[in-house]
């Protein structure tokens, strides 16, 4: 090999070095390696410059400072490499669907992922009432999953009442929501905690937060179809379901979509609680769903001087429990999250109680409760299992 072969030898392999590099660099929004998703385009690299050139998805999009940054990084790493170039273009339509069509598994059209044989755990969050903290709990358990390095989702179908974004911290000070990104026609859930997260009220339009939702049944079954079907979650260990509270046509369409869900039933101590909360339990079993379990919030908390607290009373918890059980299937409580200045301020403030207050009984229960539902194996009802005659 002559002298000029070996040095261009040499700089294919720089080269080569230098797209690995950028290519593991993994999209903040979509969860893959660039070089899968086809957004690394040219390499070059001259005197110890790499110039490379990513190809972003969409324009304008929110990750560009981010992706740009870390390619510098990770090009950086390779030696021989004394300075980066990274150049921004964006994908055309056509390597956009094809992008597309690979992160749906080959499929062009939108189906749900979310399945009766899916490896993703469907959890469902319900209670009878409002004002019980089931989407507290919702937030806070998805939090708690995602520290654990499982890989969540949050869907927040309680329509009519969305709460969510607040309490994960996706309201700006001004009131406007974050917004998802649409790559063709994928939807991208922003992410806050480690969390995927959709909700209505990123869909409203700008300055119309507040606005009430009066939607009839056709078009909340349509809409949570959609946040099913439409919204690119990846590849999830659990997807949790802010439910709305009650009977209605909401959770008879999540029952329809998601017939395969486990259900986790909210309710307080008080009596006046825990009596409707039983008929929410009630319709996932005749809807198909299994109930995992019954949460109690703002339960007795012990004082510094040992007396108990109890301003909603106790046992509400346990009376949903035994209403629940049957002779085939018994019921239990399987967290009681304390009553808890601190975890109201911090549901105000946008902040998970589990990320900001670590030590607070209510932070514990939450961490428990996370522990309790990776660990819980899931049922098998309604999935093919890998079962061969021989």
């Amino acid at each position: 090999m002559t002298q000029d072969q070996d040095g261009g030898a040499a700089v294919t392999q720089i080269e080569t070095a230098v797209r690995a590099a950028a290519g593991g660099v993994i999209d903040p929004e979509l969860r893959r390696p660039l070089a899968d998703l086809g957004m690394i385009d040219a390499v070059a690299v001259h005197d110890g410059v790499a110039s490379v050139v990513v190809l972003l998805t969409i324009v304008g999009c929110p990750a560009a400072d981010r992706i740009e940054h870390e390619v510098r990084t990770a090009v950086l790493e390779v030696p021989g490499i004394q300075d980066v170039r990274v150049v921004l273009g964006v994908m055309t339509d056509g390597q956009r669907a094809d992008m597309v069509t690979k992160l749906r598994n080959g499929k062009p059209r939108a189906t749900t992922a979310f399945t009766a044989d899916s490896l993703t755990r469907v959890i469902a969050v319900t209670s009878g009432k409002g004002g019980v903290g089931k989407s507290t709990v919702t937030a806070n358990l998805a939090v708690a999953l995602a520290a654990r390095g499982l890989r969540v989702g949050l869907l927040d179908a309680d329509v009519y009442g969305f709460s969510i974004p607040g309490l994960v911290g996706l309201v700006a000070a001004d009131g406007r929501i974050a917004r998802p990104t649409r790559v063709g026609e994928l939807v991208l859930p922003p992410v806050a905690h480690g969390v995927k997260v959709v909700s209505i009220g990123m869909f409203l339009p700008e300055g119309s937060e507040g606005t009430a939702i009066s939607w009839r049944g056709p078009m909340l079954h349509k809409t949570l179809e959609q946040f099913i079907t439409d919204v690119f979650f990846g590849d999830l260990d659990v997807l949790l379901v802010d439910m709305p509270p009650g009977t209605g046509d909401i959770a008879i369409s999540v029952g329809h979509l998601l017939p395969h869900a486990e259900v986790l039933v909210v309710t307080t101590p008080q009596p006046a609680a825990a009596g409707v909360a039983v008929r929410s339990g009630q319709l996932a079993r005749q809807l198909g769903q299994r109930i995992i379990g019954v949460i109690e919030t703002m339960s007795p908390v012990e004082l510094a001087d040992g007396s108990t607290f109890e301003p909603f009373g106790a046992g509400g918890a346990d009376a949903v429990a035994a209403a629940l059980s049957t002779p085939e299937e018994t019921v239990t409580r399987i967290a009681s999250i304390p009553f808890s200045t601190v975890l109201r301020a911090d549901g105000d403030d946008g902040l998970p109680i589990t990320t900001e207050h670590h030590d607070d009984p209510a932070a514990r229960a939450f961490r428990m409760l996370a522990d309790l539902v990776a660990t819980r194996p899931r049922g098998l009802a309604g999935r093919k299992l890998p079962l061969s005659v021989g």
